[in-house]
């Protein structure tokens, strides 16, 4: 039996080939732009964030950010020019899914969902900007004196 334990160590090696892990990197540059009614809003401050990590650009511009399998969340605020959500799903590289199920039996798919390696987020993420509305004007009541 141990004449046979190269050829176990080979075929764990082969099963692991398909991996996104192996293959690809666990980052990924994306390029980040915001809008507002449809005119692109330059200056912007953005938080970018997942389970990996937090990362921080000024838009429009470019950020390397961690792959995960769960979502992007897209945070961007300017002074005078309102904030903009959004949400970004991750999506699976079928490409290296396909090798993970073929090559390792789905092994690989398992490792790649841990490492955030087979999944892809959009290159370039567009987040709409909202104007914030003014803050309220103080109520001054009947007798002319502001209320708090």
């Amino acid at each position: 039996m141990a004449k046979y334990g190269w050829m176990a160590g080979a075929l764990a090696l082969a099963a692991l080939g398909g991996c996104a892990t192996l293959t690809d990197t666990t980052q990924q540059v994306v390029a980040v732009q915001t809008v507002q009614d449809n005119v692109e809003i330059v200056g912007v401050g953005c938080v970018l964030s997942n389970k990996a990590g937090r990362w921080f650009v000024t838009a429009p511009g470019r950020v390397t950010i961690r792959r995960s399998a769960g979502d992007l969340m897209v945070d961007c605020r300017k002074q005078g020019s309102g904030a903009g959500y959004d949400v970004v799903a991750a999506k699976l590289n079928t490409v290296n899914l396909m090798g993970n199920v073929v090559v390792s039996a789905g092994l690989g798919y398992f490792v790649d969902k841990h490492s955030g390696a087979g999944y892809d987020y959009p290159a370039t993420l567009t987040v709409i900007m909202r104007a914030q509305a003014p803050p309220p004007e103080p109520d001054t009541g009947a007798a002319g004196n502001a209320v708090y």
